[in-house]
């Protein structure tokens, strides 16, 4: 008799740490772990706006930073970038912008970005060069540890790490039958 192991998210979703599109009460809660520089993140964030588009409010979509610097060098800074955006209420918009010109991803680069959503450059600046919110990127990143995340995107549907391809067609059949 073999025992089978399914990776699983071991740390829930949480309104008040998380960041989350949709409602609290969806029928299926998506959740990626992603990296900034990441080319294969890059190629899976406009399915998952159509993911979005299509599901509406039956979904609950949740991003965590797993930012494999080893790989990406600018990756674990994107994601700092973007938990400062955060701190100042844009997080969604920093996550868009940083996919959306994923190639420029230099510190000159995050701080146009926070400009160009009018943020407080200086704080932004400032929290960058502080690393003040790496400790936040840091959980997230061990979070994913824990909950068997290896590489990146890495998704959980309802929980339970989806393995498979993430094309479009394959994803919405998936969050369709989690539905």
């Amino acid at each position: 008799m073999s025992t089978t192991w399914h990776p699983e998210l071991t740390i829930p979703v949480s309104e008040d740490r998380d960041h989350i599109q949709g409602p609290a009460d969806a029928q299926v809660t998506l959740v990626e772990y992603g990296d900034y520089q990441c080319p294969y993140c890059g190629a899976a964030y406009p399915i998952l706006k159509q993911v979005q588009a299509r599901m509406g409010e039956r979904l609950r979509f949740v991003f965590r930073n797993f930012p494999i610097s080893t790989s990406h060098p600018r990756a674990e800074q994107a994601a700092e970038a973007a938990e400062a955006a955060a701190a100042q209420g844009r997080f969604w918009e920093m996550h868009d912008l940083l996919y959306e010109h994923q190639a420029r991803l230099r510190d000159e680069d995050l701080y146009a970005y926070a400009e160009q959503l009018g943020l407080d450059v200086g704080t932004f600046e400032r929290e960058l060069a502080e690393h003040v919110h790496a400790g936040r990127v840091h959980e997230d990143f061990m979070s994913g540890v824990r909950s068997g995340v290896n590489g990146t995107p890495t998704f959980y549907v309802n929980g339970a790490r989806h393995d498979g391809p993430y094309d479009l067609e394959t994803l919405l059949a998936v969050l369709e039958q989690a539905a």
